[in-house]
């Protein structure tokens, strides 16, 4: 599987954005996207990489404290799509923001977990 994201930019603090990550259909032989759990990481200069949100096949959705009530989760396995939808973002949300993938059903937080990562793409918050 090779995710791509875009939707990055520049926004002021209190902005929002939408992040997306399409995936390009070459699932692991016998599966399809929808047989893949799919999350949302970011990693700021200096830092460690840090989960934000990750959505089951089940449309099961968890959230890091940092983002519960601001960001949303969310797949279009139709469309091999998913969604990061970020609300009242501040300057602390600047990073570089991946999606990720790995094959099964359950929930997973941790960036080691993922065999599948895109590219990255900037957020940057401005004061």
């Amino acid at each position: 599987v090779q995710l791509v994201e875009s939707g990055g930019g520049l926004v002021e603090t209190g902005g929002s954005l939408r992040l997306s990550c399409a995936a390009d259909g070459r699932a692991e032989p016998g599966y399809n996207l929808k047989n893949y759990a799919l999350a949302w990481f970011r990693q700021a200069p200096g830092k460690e990489r840090e989960f934000l949100a990750v959505v089951t096949w089940s449309f099961l959705a968890r959230y890091a404290d940092s983002v519960e009530g601001r960001f949303t989760i969310s797949r279009d396995d139709l469309n091999e799509k998913m969604y990061l939808d970020m609300n009242s973002l501040h300057p602390e949300d600047t990073a570089v923001y991946y999606c990720a993938a790995v094959l099964g059903m359950n929930i997973r937080t941790r960036p080691h977990d993922y065999a599948y990562w895109g590219q990255g793409t900037q957020v940057t918050v401005s004061s």
